[in-house]
Order: structure tokens, then sequence, then C-alpha cells
């Protein structure tokens, strides 16, 4: 398995107890959703490779793995700070306006007005608000993420609809 097929799905930050179980932080919306892994992906100083689950504790974004082969506290100390992926296939479907930022790169964006405003470039996140990043003109035009904007979502045609504010776009472009 190759990385640029996987997504991120947290981070080992710690031990937890004497016999070998980590906590993991998990970096989704929806921790629930993988209450059910039977493997995972470490990408660790050394390897990026799958390693078989033997146990899942999800609570909430803190949660407790524990991995096949670990059965004491010391057989932890390579993996804590790993990264954690899985394949893309697994991540859970989406529905409505939802989308994954890893898919819709590339995708035109689209004003309420049916004008092409660009092609988003890029995602920017951050702990306050998360971006659209669009080139327009060799310009980059910055939109937030929010519900409020984002009008639909076509994958077939690649198209992102949105209820851009009034003015917004001109901050750019002026």
């Amino acid at each position: 398995m190759q990385k640029e097929n996987c997504f991120h799905l947290g981070k080992i930050t710690k031990p937890h107890g004497l016999k070998g179980e980590v906590q993991i932080w998990l970096d989704v919306d929806e921790p629930n959703n993988y209450k059910k892994l039977k493997t995972v992906i470490l990408e660790t100083k050394l390897a990026f490779e799958e390693h078989e689950i033997e146990q899942i504790q999800i609570r909430g974004k803190k949660s407790i793995l524990k991995l096949k082969g670990l059965k004491k506290i010391e057989d932890t100390e390579t993996i804590i700070g790993a990264e954690l992926y899985l394949p893309l296939n697994k991540l859970p479907k989406l529905k409505d306006k939802q989308f994954y930022y890893h898919e819709v790169i590339n995708y035109q964006i689209i004003d309420q007005n049916q004008k092409l405003i660009g092609t988003l470039k890029s995602i920017y996140e951050s702990t306050g608000q998360d971006l659209f990043a669009i080139n327009l003109d060799e310009k980059e035009i910055l939109i937030p993420i929010v519900d409020e904007f984002i009008v639909s979502i076509d994958h077939d045609k690649k198209e992102i609809n949105l209820n851009i504010p009034e003015g917004l776009i001109d901050v750019f472009i002026s």
C-alpha cells in the first residue's frame, strides 16, 4: 500500500496501561465509523505498513487501540507518535453536500449566478476556519468552507456550486 492511496486517520499519542495498548487521536468527524476496523496502516520513522488490530475502543476522538503482537508497554515505544492511515476505499460514504477534501481538488468552482470562479487548487486546514484556495487568473482566492456557502456538489461534473457573499471575491481581485 502506498501513502497516496490512503487517508490520514489519526495518530498514536501515548501508551495506555501496561499491556501494549496505546491512546490514539482520531482526526475524523465521526469516530464511531471506525469501531469495526480490522487493520490500520502505521507510518513510523522506519516504515509504512499495515498492522492487525486486536481491539479498538472508540471513546470519541481520543480512543484506545491494541495491535496484535504488542503485549507490554515496552512494545509500544517504537510506535508512539506514529501516524495512522487507511486505504481510500475504507472512507465512509457521504451524502448530499458532504465531501472529502482530497476528492474535490481541481473541481470547478461556480458561483450562484452560474459564473465560473476558477479551479480549486488546494484546501487550507486550520483550527479557525478551513478555506478553499481557488485559482482565478493566476490569483489565489480564499473562500471559507461553511455549509451556508455550499449550494451543491456535482461529482460527475466535478463542480462545486457556491453562494459566495457579495464583495468577497473583489477583495482578492482588486
